[in-house]
């Protein structure tokens, strides 16, 4: 789970992860991912600090971000829901899953709940096939999970920010 602390960046701060990187071989992948693991996702005014450090162009820099759907230019949600889509999901349900889940939160893949607290992404194998369809919410997997088992994950969700918050 984020904290929304978290969300908050400077350039400085984010030229600090650059210049951590950049003079690795293939940096920019690296530098993408650290960013995002600090902040949730890779701003995108971090673009040009990213492309005039590498000696790339903008396009370049975007290009990537774009082409690799786990990069986010946008924070995400206070839980990130990722759910599979590999093939033996699919074959244990996963699609009518995908559907409930979709009509559920009210978005889809890549987009984040109007309160701002569930981001839904596409996965492509959990490693948990025996006991599909699966979900990831943070660093835990659900297993076996059915329309009924994930609307009571979200209460869950719901129940521990209402705690909190």
């Amino acid at each position: 789970m984020l904290n929304s602390a978290n969300l908050n960046w400077t350039p400085q701060q984010v030229q600090d992860e650059i210049d951590a990187l950049k003079h690795n071989p293939g940096a920019l992948l690296p530098i993408l991912h650290a960013i995002q693991d600090r902040w949730g996702y890779v701003p995108r005014e971090a673009v040009p600090l990213i492309a005039e450090s590498l000696q790339l162009t903008r396009a370049e820099v975007h290009g990537v971000i774009s082409f690799y759907h786990h990069f986010r230019t946008t924070p995400p949600g206070r839980h990130v829901v990722q759910l599979c889509r590999a093939e033996a999901c699919q074959a244990r349900g996963s699609r009518a899953l995908e559907t409930h889940v979709r009509d559920a939160l009210g978005i889809d893949y890549h987009q984040t709940t109007a309160d701002r607290e569930i981001t839904l992404e596409p996965v492509y194998c959990l490693g948990n096939c025996a006991c599909g369809p699966s979900l990831r919410v943070g660093e835990r997997i659900h297993g076996r999970v059915t329309p009924d088992k994930f609307d009571r994950l979200v209460d869950e969700l719901t129940v521990q920010v209402l705690e909190v918050g």
